[in-house]
């Protein structure tokens, strides 16, 4: 029996996608709800699951080409085996093998053949970054379901120089790969001195909408400063507490989640958007959260209503599946705020640019501990910048500056957010 390969329904107002990677080629094997390709839409990457065993029969679309949803991508054998009984169409003969495929060339340096990886678990979109960075997949260890390696593993190997933190026995440290030789190999060629790539769709998506709010709003960003002493002293008393009875590590992001939530409540234009000649004002807090990867923008939502560890327990489980690559739309729409940490990568301060519809943003930054003047002395403080980026068609000067004061004011203050006040 065969079984047709289709777009699924991709999400509201979404009705086309780009084959990204098929993870199969014609005439492999395939278990049910094993992933068969990858496709990537303007908000977010998504695997298509088999659903039955059997074989890859017969593969239409190829990588790189457009499809609209319930579009026709290929046919599975039902509980077939063996080689393929279908030819490839001529556009999907001509596409490269997957990543996934792809065997490294062997080094002429090394007279030990590469580590047998194959019954290692791994789970295809960290196959695909193992494969791009040269890793050795007995190196990194698994921390999905039955073990499997998944792309948030490979991340942290790839901080961890290329295996993770608790693998066991020492091993010589993988090669570099052979599309990036040192520094020391002599002169590129004029071949290596550029690589085109192109752009994705979710890439192409954020750029044209990111130049879209440049172009439509009246971004502004107003700056001020919070003496982080009090949360900082706040959190080291109550974290081990907090773990021990919640399961999750006390963050700083809750503390400026309810933060904004509760300057959002005081000045609602920040938390409103324009659609034609009317404004939105909404009475929801679904907080954009920025995790520092390319799959998209995650939404906490209805913040209002979540405690402490129920937002440190949905920004986790929002960043575990942004790094996997596992985010849905659903996960992804109806932000009406955004709050984003260039300070984990260093940064001192910044102007971030609206995610539109949204007329706000939230900047944090680098904590920093600076020379500060306290009731007429001279105090080490440590010090955040925050810098409020908002549309000014829709919220005033007065609005904006209300608010950051309003977030500057209960962080230094916790308590006010635990007394609401």
């Amino acid at each position: 029996m065969t079984v047709e390969i289709r777009v699924p329904v991709l999400g509201e107002s979404v009705t086309e996608a780009t084959v990204g990677q098929w993870f199969k080629s014609v005439g492999d094997a395939v278990e049910k709800d094993e992933p068969l390709l990858e496709l990537e839409t303007d908000k977010v990457t998504l695997e298509v699951n088999a659903t039955e065993a059997g074989r890859l029969d017969e593969i239409i679309v190829a990588e790189g080409e457009d499809v609209e949803v319930g579009a026709l991508l290929g046919h599975l054998a039902e509980g077939a085996g063996g080689a393929a009984s279908k030819p490839v169409k001529e556009e999907a003969k001509e596409k490269p093998e997957p990543a996934a495929k792809a065997s490294p060339e062997p080094e002429a340096e090394s007279e030990e053949p590469s580590p047998d990886s194959s019954s290692v678990d791994v789970l295809p979109a960290a196959q695909k970054l193992i494969d791009e960075k040269g890793l050795d997949a007995s190196q990194i260890t698994g921390t999905g379901k039955d073990g499997r390696i998944t792309k948030g593993d490979v991340l942290e190997a790839l901080e961890n120089g290329g295996k993770s933190k608790s693998a066991s026995a020492p091993k010589e440290a993988p090669k570099p790969a052979a599309e990036a030789p040192a520094a020391s190999s002599g002169p590129r060629s004029e071949e290596d001195r550029e690589e085109r790539v192109k752009m994705s769709r979710l890439r192409k998506s954020i750029a044209a909408r990111l130049k879209d709010a440049q172009n439509t709003a009246a971004m502004l960003t107003t700056y001020n400063e919070v003496d982080m002493t009090a949360m900082l002293d706040l959190r080291s008393e109550y974290k081990e507490l907090f773990l021990k009875k919640h399961g999750v590590k006390l963050g700083f992001m809750s503390f400026f989640t309810k933060a904004c939530v509760a300057a959002l409540q005081e000045t609602p234009a920040v938390n409103a958007e324009i659609d034609g000649d009317d404004l939105i004002y909404k009475n929801y807090y679904n907080m954009g959260i920025a995790v520092g990867t390319d799959s998209g923008l995650p939404v906490l939502r209805d913040a209002d209503k979540l405690g402490f560890a129920d937002v440190e327990k949905g920004i986790a489980e929002l960043g575990k599946k942004a790094r996997d690559g596992k985010l849905s739309m659903a996960d992804m729409q109806g932000g009406t705020f955004t709050i984003t940490n260039g300070g984990v990568y260093g940064s001192l301060m910044s102007s971030p640019i609206l995610n539109p519809p949204q007329a706000g943003v939230l900047g944090m930054h680098k904590i920093q501990e600076r020379p500060m003047v306290v009731k007429g002395e001279i105090k080490i403080r440590p010090m955040m910048y925050l810098a409020l980026t908002y549309d000014h068609r829709i919220i005033d000067g007065k609005e904006a500056v209300t608010f950051l004061v309003r977030v500057k004011d209960a962080l230094e203050d916790p308590q006010r957010l635990l007394l609401d006040l």
